[in-house]
C-alpha cells in the first residue's frame, strides 16, 4: 500500500530519484500522444456488418505518473470475456510502440507494480465483431482494482478521479467494471448512481459485444486524495466535496465558529481503531476534551458510507491516528479542523502527503501530533537504545514488509494528554477564527 511513498522518505530516496529522472526522461525525448482518424459514418445498429469505412478517433496518454488513459470517438466496441477493445484502421503496434506494452491496466496507481498484478488488461484490436449490445451513450472503462478493499484507495485511486472523467457526461455516459467486487459497488452505489444513469455494466463477464459511441478507458489520478485545477480547471476538490454533501444529503456546509452569537459546543470526533494504531487510552483523551469544551464522539469507522458521512458532518474536529479512517475528512464541513497522530517511525512524510496536504485543498485547517517515543506502544516491546527508536531508516532498509510490521501493523498510541492539550487549544482556537 504504502511501497513507492515510504521508500523514499529513507536512503535509497537519491538512487530512486535518479531513476525517476532516467524514466521520465525517456519520456519526454518519446513524449507520447497518439491520435488516430478514419472517415466516420455514426454509431452502428444492433448486428450491422463493416463493410464501410467508418472514423475512430483514439487519443491516448501513457506519460501520466500514476495512468495510462485513452479516450475514443467513432463505433468503439468491446468483449469484454475476452478483454478486448475493437477500433477500426488503426496501428496497435504503432500505437504502443513507445509504451512498450500491449494494453491499458485502468486502475490509476501504475507506479506500483504490486497494484497493477490482479489488475484486468484490456488489448486492443483492429478487427471488428459484430454488436449483440448497442448503446446510445458514451463509456468509462475502470478497474475497481487490488487496493480498493482500502477506504483511502478506494477515493484516492478510483472514486476521485471517477469524478474528474465522468462529471462532464451530466450522468449520461454508462460505467463498466473490470475487476468488479461486489462490496465495493454496495458501498459506492450513491456516487456511481449520481454519476451516471445508467446501471453499471460488470464487463469482466459480458460475452457479448457492447457498441459505443464513445470510450473513455482508464481514470487520470492527479494526487493522492486530491485535484489539481491545473490539471482539471473545471474541477476542484471543492467541487468534489459539494457533489459528496449533495449525494449523501449532509446539512452542514460550515464548521462552528467560536465567539459567534450562541453557546454551541464544538463537536470533536475521535476515529476509534480495533486491530491496530489504536488509542490505548481513549476514554481519557475524550474526558479531557470535554473539560476543555468539545462535545466528543468517539467512533469507529463505519461501511455504511451514508450514515458515517452525516456522523462526520456533524462534526468540527476530527482526530486519529494516521490510516484510511481519516478519509472521511472528505465530509468535514467547511473550514473544519483535521488533527492527524503521526505514529513514531519516521512517517512524517507518509502523513502530510496522504493526508496533510490534501486537508488544504479541502478549506480544511491541518493539525499534525507527532508522539514520542513514550507514547508508542513500541516502548513495551524495544529498549529505548535499540534501533527501532534510534534508526528507523535502518528498519526501512530491512524491507517494507518489516517496516510495515514494526511501524503499522504493530504500533498503537497512549497519548500524554497533558501534552496533547495544547494541541486541542490550538483547534479550538482555529474554530474562532
Amino acid at each position: 500500500m504504502y511501497n513507492s511513498i515510504v521508500a523514499r522518505s529513507f536512503s535509497q530516496h537519491g538512487q530512486k530519484k535518479m531513476r525517476r529522472g532516467a524514466f521520465f526522461g525517456g519520456l519526454v525525448l518519446g513524449f507520447f500522444i497518439c491520435i488516430y482518424s478514419t472517415p466516420y459514418q455514426g454509431p452502428l445498429a444492433f448486428g450491422a456488418d463493416v463493410t464501410t469505412p467508418v472514423k475512430s478517433r483514439i487519443v491516448c496518454n501513457f506519460t501520466e505518473p500514476e495512468s495510462d488513459f485513452c479516450e475514443m470517438h467513432g463505433d468503439i466496441r468491446i468483449l469484454g470475456s475476452s478483454s478486448t477493445i475493437f477500433i477500426p484502421h488503426f496501428s496497435v503496434a504503432d500505437m504502443f510502440t513507445k509504451n512498450n506494452s500491449s494494453g491499458i491496466k485502468p486502475y490509476a496507481r501504475k507506479s506500483d507494480e504490486g497494484a497493477l498484478e490482479r489488475v484486468r488488461q484490456f488489448r486492443f484490436s483492429q478487427e471488428m465483431h459484430r454488436c449483440t449490445q448497442n448503446h446510445s451513450v458514451p463509456t468509462v472503462l475502470f478497474s475497481i482494482g487490488e487496493y480498493t478493499g482500502n477506504y483511502f484507495h478506494s477515493f484516492s485511486d478510483v472514486v476521485i478521479p471517477l469524478y474528474t472523467t465522468s462529471r462532464k457526461f451530466n450522468g449520461q455516459v454508462q460505467f463498466l467494471l473490470a475487476d468488479k467486487k461486489v462490496s465495493w459497488t454496495k458501498k459506492f452505489r450513491v456516487v456511481l448512481m449520481k454519476l451516471s444513469n445508467y446501471e453499471a455494466i460488470d464487463i469482466d463477464k459480458e460475452d457479448g459485444v457492447h457498441c459505443f459511441p464513445g470510450m473513455i478507458i482508464g481514470l487520470k489520478k492527479h494526487k493522492e486524495l486530491s485535484i489539481d485545477p491545473l490539471e482539471s480547471p473545471d474541477y476542484s476538490m471543492t467541487n468534489f466535496r459539494e457533489f459528496l454533501r449533495s449525494s449523501y444529503y449532509l446539512k452542514r456546509e460550515y464548521a462552528i465558529r467560536l465567539g459567534s452569537k450562541g453557546k454551541k459546543r464544538p463537536r470533536l470526533l475521535i476515529i476509534s481503531r480495533k486491530r491496530t494504531r489504536t488509542f490505548m487510552n481513549e476514554n481519557e483523551i475524550g474526558k479531557m476534551a470535554q473539560k476543555l469544551g468539545f462535545d466528543v464522539v468517539l467512533a469507529e469507522a463505519s461501511s455504511n458510507i451514508s450514515e458515517f458521512s452525516k456522523l462526520v458532518n456533524s462534526c468540527d474536529v476530527l482526530m486519529g491516528v494516521h490510516g484510511a479512517g481519516l478519509t472521511n475528512i472528505v465530509f468535514l464541513p467547511k473550514n473544519a479542523v483535521l488533527i492527524q497522530v503521526v505514529l513514531f517511525g519516521g512517517v512524517e512524510w507518509l502523513a502530510t502527503t496522504y493526508f496533510g496536504d490534501p486537508s488544504k485543498n479541502m478549506n480544511l485547517r491541518y493539525l499534525e501530533y507527532k508522539i514520542s517515543e513514550k507514547e508508542s506502544s513500541l516502548i513495551q516491546k524495544y529498549p529505548l537504545d535499540d534501533e527501532v527508536f534510534k534508526n528507523p531508516q535502518s528498519i526501512a532498509e530491512k524491507g517494507w514488509p518489516y517496516y510495515k510490521s514494526v511501524y503499522l501493523d504493530n504500533q498503537n498510541v497512549k497519548l500524554d494528554v497533558f501534552r496533547f492539550k495544547t494541541t486541542l487549544l490550538e483547534a479550538l482556537q482555529m474554530l474562532s477564527m
